[in-house]
């Protein structure tokens, strides 16, 4: 089993930052894909940014340039750099954990709300 827990939410002006944290319970971390999605009101939850246990990285169109997946391995946690905020990156965003193996998330945490006033 697999525990996140999120943080680093809140509410910044369009153009500002914020860094997401999400630490993870368990010994097998390491070897986790990590994930972030976000949900905003009245949408699905889409996928933000991944990062595999080698530390590729994969993003999507919306955050490239502005969002920076990263983790630390020896703290069990990852990280979500945004920089460069925008209204519509308003949402609660998600961590997420999965095996190599499996195609599917199956760990996730409880969300924290991120909220970008124009």
């Amino acid at each position: 089993q697999v525990q996140l827990v999120e943080s680093g939410g809140g509410s910044v002006q369009a153009g500002g930052s914020l860094r997401l944290s999400c630490a993870a319970s368990g010994r097998a971390f390491s070897s986790y894909v990590m994930g972030w999605y976000r949900q905003a009101p009245g949408k699905q939850r889409e996928v933000v940014a991944t990062i595999t246990s080698g530390g590729s990285t994969g993003y999507a169109d919306s955050v490239k340039g502005r969002f920076t997946i990263s983790r630390d391995n020896a703290k069990n946690t990852v990280y979500l750099q945004m920089n460069s905020l925008k209204s519509e990156d308003t949402a609660v965003y998600y961590c997420a954990a999965r095996s190599i193996v499996r195609a599917t998330y199956d760990y996730w945490g409880q969300g924290t709300q991120v909220t970008v006033s124009s």
